[in-house]
């Protein structure tokens, strides 16, 4: 949810630091600051609410030299959005600086006990708790940075990364991590600390990302070092990103969001690349075929997750039960972590998420794998919490989602649990081969089905000029559909800040049809599939009471178009394929509506685009 930026080495940290943050504003932040250790071992600390470019401002007149700091995006939880508590966050003596992701869920009682000890807050944040806590016991104990760190984490109850400096140790930064991102970028002669790898990509890519419990010492003179909380070492394992400075640029687009949207036929193919031949029925999921017996043997599947991959989820469903014929049920991770389920050993848990550091959803993992349920992860983020937390799972492989409004990954979602149910029905033998073949036809087709529907592009932007002050929308959708018609409302909202609200177009009878007249706009998902005449009426009546429809439709739908205020024509697909090309539309619509209203459509206001805490 935050941003974290660190950097050790013998260059000056500031630019790199600023340069780091600027990558990491897609997360969502209110507030940004940095804290360096200068030349003369003096502590500058410079924060201010706002933008990165604000706080580049501020510093402008300042001290900013030395090669050892730490940064910070805050996005609030603890205390509102200002000066004094934006992070970096430093002790009574000045000495120690922190910067802090996630929450402090006993920080009231840790505070208390150090108030009883003479210590003063300054902001109403828990992370000022945390860092005055370490000088605490690093004072109180004599001991050394890297102990007094651990002893505190030890006393911590929630979720956090760090990263910490030290006047009496200007040469290291301390890095740890619990159920919140932190990654270690190792250069030649320098290191770097992040929340996500897009901070490193322009100076290496070699990282090491922490898990759980760990704790980083990055010493300019010596080796990474990384040991548990309780002082044990851990093997350092460094990966390679696959990852460019230029999938991080908007290369020529007005925002990220548009740009990701156009990129939709590449990432479509990336996706189904290697996984389904050029010819034939087949679907190869190596995350499938090593643990076949889980899918053969799989008595119910159960998929946790949160936001838009929760409507993906829901068309996984419909897609996994009709193909491989297994009941499945779909959850919100936030409400499954707490209901208490009953999870045995012959479920199976499919966990999707874009970042794969979704805090419920990895809570939900946890959960099922203490149950002794099978976990299969379905991510975008190689190397993040939850893949390396399921036991098996499928890399979306659509690159690096910037626009907190999540379109790409949405479609790359939609398309590997496509694959997944096919691979899971031709394991139990639950699809005919015609079945499957006519699917895979289409799966290869999307890359140009998606160019030919992004063609909307400018009769969208023309219609969306109509309805930009509109205060409501309705989105209507049956079958496979009805999820694309609660995405479809969910990315309006998020970005343009209008309300509207998704439904099951059956469902419309039985409360929201109260609300449709003249001022309400309802957009109809109605391809030509088997609910097309059921949909029809569906229409007829949101027209009969003063209801304008924009209606999606498949190409030559005539009947539709005599009837709706306007129609915009998608190529055909087969039914279970839909919800991906339909989603185009939907996505450009919300996108140009925004625009118009002059909203910041990569970074809507009071949003971040993973959010790792509760």
């Amino acid at each position: 949810m935050c941003g974290i930026v660190g950097y050790i080495g013998n260059r000056d940290a500031y630019d790199i630091l600023i340069k780091g943050l600027h990558r990491l504003e897609y997360r969502g932040y209110d507030s940004a600051g940095v804290a360096i250790i200068d030349p003369d071992n003096r502590l500058n600390i410079y924060k201010s609410r706002g933008k990165v470019d604000d706080l580049e401002n501020f510093c402008q007149s300042k001290n900013v030299s030395g090669s050892t700091g730490i940064a910070h995006t805050r996005w609030a939880t603890h205390g509102e959005p200002n000066d004094i508590n934006a992070h970096p966050h430093y002790s009574a003596s000045g000495k120690i600086a922190l910067v802090h992701n996630g929450t402090i869920e006993n920080y009231n009682v840790l505070k208390e006990a150090l108030q009883l000890q003479g210590c003063v807050f300054k902001s109403e944040t828990d992370t000022e708790v945390l860092v005055q806590l370490i000088e605490y016991i690093k004072t109180s104990n004599r001991c050394t940075l890297v102990d007094a760190v651990r002893e505190a984490l030890k006393e911590v109850i929630g979720a956090y990364a760090i990263a910490v400096v030290d006047t009496d140790n200007p040469d290291t930064i301390i890095g740890a991590r619990k159920s919140s991102p932190l990654v270690v970028g190792i250069g030649d002669g320098e290191t770097f600390l992040a929340s996500d790898a897009t901070p490193i990509i322009d100076y290496t890519d070699k990282v090491v990302y922490l898990n759980d419990d760990e704790i980083a010492i990055i010493n300019r003179n010596q080796d990474l070092k990384i040991i548990t909380v309780d002082n044990v070492p851990t093997t350092i394992d460094i990966h390679t990103l696959r990852l460019s400075v230029s999938q991080l640029e908007k290369g020529g687009y007005p925002h990220f969001m548009l740009k990701e949207i156009f990129e939709q036929p590449r990432t479509i193919h990336d996706c189904i690349r290697g996984r389904i031949g050029n010819s034939g029925s087949k679907v190869t999921l190596s995350g499938v075929l090593e643990n076949r017996e889980h899918f053969q043997n799989a008595h119910r599947i159960i998929i946790v997750a949160c936001g838009t991959s929760w409507h993906a989820a829901l068309i996984g469903k419909r897609l996994i039960q009709e193909i491989a014929r297994i009941p499945v049920e779909v959850e919100y991770a936030s409400e499954f972590r707490y209901s208490n389920p009953i999870l045995t050993p012959n479920d199976t848990v499919i966990a999707i998420s874009q970042s794969g550091e979704t805090a419920d959803t990895l809570a939900a993992i946890q959960m099922a794998k203490k149950c002794g349920a099978f976990v299969y992860g379905v991510c975008n983020v190689v190397g993040s919490s939850i893949a390396r937390a399921t036991d098996s799972g499928t890399y979306i492989h659509v690159g690096p989602e910037i626009g907190v409004a999540s379109t790409k990954a949405f479609t790359g979602q939609v398309t590997v649990l496509t694959m997944l149910a096919l691979a899971m029905g031709q394991l139990r033998g639950t699809v005919k081969d015609e079945e499957a073949a006519k699917i895979t036809d289409a799966l290869r087709s999307l890359p140009k089905l998606i160019r030919q529907t992004l063609k909307l592009n400018d009769e969208i932007e023309k219609l969306s000029g109509i309805y930009t002050y509109v205060h409501n929308f309705l989105y209507l959708g049956r079958g496979y559909n009805y999820p694309s018609a609660l995405e479809g409302a969910l990315k309006l909202k998020e970005i343009s800040y209008i309300h509207a609200e998704g439904y099951p177009a059956a469902e419309m009878k039985h409360g929201p049809i109260a609300l449709i007249d003249h001022e309400l706009p309802t957009v109809v998902i109605a391809p030509n599939d088997e609910l097309h005449e059921k949909i029809i009426s569906n229409i007829q009546q949101v027209k009969a009471r003063g209801g304008s429809v924009i209606a999606v439709v498949t190409k030559g739908d005539k009947t539709i178009a005599e009837i709706a205020d306007h129609t915009l024509e998608i190529p055909e697909v087969p039914e279970s394929i839909s919800p991906v090309i339909v989603s185009i539309p939907l996505q450009l619509l919300a996108y140009h509506i925004a625009v118009k209203k002059g909203c910041n459509v990569d970074m809507p206001r009071n949003l971040a685009k993973s959010v790792t805490v509760e």
